[in-house]
């Protein structure tokens, strides 16, 4: 126990430290994890040969990354993600996460047979685990570059659901195939009811498991107790779900949309949504470091020795199949700027899901190595190339431009308010006459300078971008709507209103935030 707990400490501090530097010099953490993941792999340092020991250990790995880290980040993403925005982007999310997420197996299972010299059902496992896409890396480019809202919800929502269908379809292809296959037609229609049960039997109990933590969320007003409840209800839906055969990462991606949204709008004051955010974005962060240290680490345990024809085949095969499910899906979609299609494109990374279940493949799994070979090369591939040229690829296309006016508006709104607060002071210290009145006017002048500078540039950039203003209304709205919460809760525990009245006049305010949801 001593000496997991000095693994423990160990593995958090070199992720805390280096997603720290990654943070302050703009680049993604994720990418920089693994590259020192990898080193530190690759370099004999003999305090950290017990973390290299662990990560060899491939039920360890599997347990950590999808039982113990992938609820986490599932739970995480679902909870924060508007039903609503889903809904609008319904047509790409589902072309992308349903129908693209079967055609990549199949794709890449046809053609790691024929040219990578594959068994079938080894083919249609690699193929599988390929259909997985994680967008940790470029949501967080994302970010820092301001791209369109619109363009992070469709890549953040297909991976959400194509996670749940490439486990389902690794399942299938790993433990039943080549019986399916044995049965010719109908094998086909078996596997697909297999995949209908375990997929809807992960949605009901997922909807069930939120349901049923939204109605305790609105029993209570005490954050601390409902974050419990929502880390019970992801870890409670993933286990259940999985005790009854059905998939864990679809029940816990649904309970998190349900008590996200659901949940959020029937028990949740703004301050527990604050703070239950608050918890779950540092939650996802500690997980997401720890996870690409750790695959890092298992990159440097890959014997790559003969196998560099079928890596470079590997990924030109899946980066094919990509480009065939994102244009050839999209086409359908007429909202989709051709822009955003080469970002969702080369977008398509793939990340720990896809290792972690290629190590959970038995010892005498024929084809393992070579599988656990690709899996790990193209992840790396996705994570190191893909990773660190989307950025450029975004400049490139142009759709960062709304992001360099985002960071005008951020200067321009900083300097604003500097220049009032000093000026605020300036007024103080005339009052106490610590300065003199001719010192106060010369500097007040400057202030004041500064001040309508910014405004007018406020408003030239308004005239500009109109979509800015939108969003600075939406973030008003919110947060006087909170403000009126806020104040109606003060009211109560002051005693001035009765419980009766607080609780009808904070249900009309949550209605409200509803509505603007729903806008």
């Amino acid at each position: 126990m001593e000496e997991m707990l000095h693994i423990i400490v160990i593995l958090l501090g070199i992720s805390v430290v280096v997603t720290a530097l990654a943070k302050k010099l703009k680049r993604p953490y994720p990418i920089a994890l693994v590259v020192v993941g990898a080193l530190i792999g690759l370099i004999p340092i003999e305090n950290l040969e017990p973390i290299k020991n662990l990560t060899q250990e491939g039920e360890v790995f599997q347990f950590i990354i999808i039982s113990l880290l992938l609820p986490t980040l599932l739970g995480e993403a679902s909870l924060k993600l508007p039903f609503t925005h889903l809904l609008k982007n319904k047509a790409a999310i589902m072309l992308l996460a349903l129908v693209g997420t079967l055609l990549t197996c199949i794709i890449v299972g046809f053609s790691s047979y024929l040219w990578l010299g594959l068994g079938i059902q080894a083919a249609f496992v690699f193929g599988a685990l390929m259909s997985a896409t994680d967008p940790v890396s470029v949501l967080s480019i994302f970010k820092s570059t301001g791209v369109n809202r619109k363009l992070s919800i469709i890549v953040e929502g297909e991976s959400l659901f194509n996670d749940g269908m490439a486990v389902v379809l690794f399942t299938i292809a790993s433990a039943y195939l080549p019986a399916y296959l044995d049965m010719g037609a109908t094998g086909g229609l078996y596997a697909f009811g297999i995949f209908i049960k375990v997929a809807l039997g992960g949605i009901a109990i997922g909807a069930l498991m939120g349901y049923i933590f939204s109605k305790l969320t609105s029993f209570y007003d005490d954050y601390p107790l409902e974050i419990l409840f929502s880390v019970l209800l992801f870890y409670g839906s993933y286990l259940l779900s999985e005790v009854f055969g059905f998939s864990g990462v679809i029940a816990v991606v649904t309970s998190g949309l349900v008590l996200g949204n659901y949940g959020a709008k029937i028990g949740m004051s703004p301050i527990t949504k604050m703070n239950i955010n608050s918890f779950w974005d540092v939650t996802s962060l500690l997980a997401n470091s720890i996870v690409f240290l750790l695959v890092g680490l298992e990159i440097a345990n890959i014997d790559l020795h003969d196998k560099w024809g079928i890596i470079g085949i590997g990924i030109l095969i899946v980066l094919v199949s990509r480009a065939v499910v994102v244009y050839g899906m999209l086409v359908f979609v007429k909202d989709i700027p051709s822009k955003w299609k080469h970002v969702i494109n080369w977008g398509g990374l793939r990340g720990s899901l896809s290792i972690a279940l290629a190590l959970s493949l038995g010892q005498n799994f024929k084809g393992r190595d070579d599988i656990i070979v690709l899996s790990f090369s193209i992840v790396f591939f996705s994570l190191l190339v893909q990773g660190t040229t989307i950025s450029y690829l975004i400049n490139i296309l142009g759709i960062r431009k709304k992001a360099e006016a985002v960071q005008r508006n951020e200067i321009l709104f900083t300097s604003y308010h500097r220049s009032r607060r000093a000026l605020k002071h300036l007024y103080r210290l005339q009052e106490d006459a610590v300065i003199t009145p001719v010192t106060f006017r010369k500097i007040k002048e400057s202030y004041e300078q500064a001040i309508n500078e910014a405004k007018s540039g406020m408003e030239e950039l308004l005239r500009d971008y109109p979509e800015l203003e939108k969003e600075m209304e939406e973030k008003a709205e919110a947060e006087a709507l909170a403000a009126e919460h806020e104040a109606v809760d003060i009211l109560a525990r002051r005693l001035l209103i009765s419980e009766e009245l607080a609780e009808i006049e904070k249900d009309k305010i949550l209605n409200r935030m509803g509505k603007k949801d729903l806008d």
